[in-house]
Parts: C-alpha cells; structure tokens; sequence
C-alpha cells in the first residue's frame, strides 16, 4: 500500500523589505538552484501560479525559488489584511496539484556595462568571462546567497568593469530599504576583503 502524499503546507515570514512576504513550503516548488521573478501579469505566461497571485490587486512582483514565493506587495494595504487571504491561497493552489512554472523565464542580464551588452540566460549569473569572475560567483554562492534566500531574496553577479562589480538584486532584496547596507557592508566589504587587488566596488543595476 503506498503511503499517503503529503500535502503542501505553507507559513508565511516576514523579510526585512516591509513590502516584502516570504511564504515558506514543506516541499520544493522548484528544482534546486532555479529561480523565477516575474514583474507584472503579462511575464507570467508560463508561470500559473504567479499569473494566479497576479490576479490580487495587491501582488507587485513574484519571486519562486526552491521552497518558497516571496511577494512584493504595493503600499496602499497591510500584510495585516492580506496575509491569510495570500496563504490560504497558495496553499489550496498547491494542493489541488496545479502546475506552478512550465517554463523557467529567460533573463536580461547586463554582461558587461562598458559595453551595454545583454545576454539571455537560464542561471542567475552572467557567464564568467576571466579569472576573477568564477572567484567572485563562487564567494556569493558560499557566504552571501544563504542569507538573502533565507530572507526571501537573490543576489546575482552580473559583471566586472574596471574593479566594479555588479549584481542583480531580486525578491524580498529589490526595493528593500536595507539592501544598500546589505549590498556595501555586506557583499562588497567580503569581496574586497578576499579579493583586494581585484575589487574596489560593488553596484546593483
């Protein structure tokens, strides 16, 4: 006899962006390492959930990374009133077994600003393209990325011009009132104090 599957369960936690909600899943809703953000209704075409949250007057954006959603919300309303409404209704969405992404999104990222170049990819970050770039990925891999996600968020390298490194910042980290702190005391600060001849800078774009 197989045993029974174990239904979705979803609790919601609050991120340091005010406008921002994590809501956490007991299982994965995407395969390790993917993520999904999707900035309006028209993105989320191959995403139903997101165009599902969409449907709230509320939802500004959607963030879906391993086990969790994290939704920016417009200002005109309190997660007060809007918080059980939002997991209940992920909840149910989930366990009626509707599809969440059929198909992760392409995304414009900045390779090289000198050059105003864009390339599309399926991962976070930009193609590493010298001896540097692979060094700065692999230390936001290891010491930045457990913590934004653990806060709802995602930071992505998306270049080196000139000693200036600069990232994507996503979910609960875009837009939030403490992501420069984050962003210079926190990345930059450990970039140039394992990479000093290397990096004298870090900007979000």
């Amino acid at each position: 006899m197989d045993a029974p599957e174990i239904p979705y369960m979803i609790y919601a936690e609050a991120t340091p962006n005010p406008s921002s909600m994590k809501f956490v899943a007991n299982k994965m809703l995407l395969e390790a390492g993917a993520t999904a953000q999707y900035n309006n209704i028209t993105e989320t075409k191959q995403a139903p959930l997101a165009q599902k949250l969409f449907e709230f007057p509320f939802v500004k954006q959607v963030f879906i990374s391993g086990n969790y959603i994290t939704i920016n919300k417009h200002d005109f309303i309190d997660w007060d009133e809007i918080l059980l409404e939002t997991r209940t209704f992920i909840s149910e969405y989930l366990n009626k077994k509707n599809p969440i992404v059929t198909a992760l999104p392409a995304q414009e990222v900045a390779v090289d600003n000198s050059f105003k170049e864009t390339k599309s990819v399926f991962t976070e970050h930009a193609a590493p393209k010298n001896e540097i770039e692979p060094k700065i990925i692999e230390a936001l891999e290891t010491y930045i990325r457990p913590a934004v996600e653990q806060d709802g968020g995602m930071i992505a390298f998306t270049g080196l011009h000139e000693g200036v490194v600069t990232v994507q910042m996503k979910g609960s980290c875009q837009g939030c009132p403490s992501s420069t702190m984050t962003l210079k005391a926190g990345i930059e600060g450990l970039l140039k104090r394992l990479m000093p001849e290397d990096v004298r800078e870090v900007v979000s774009v």
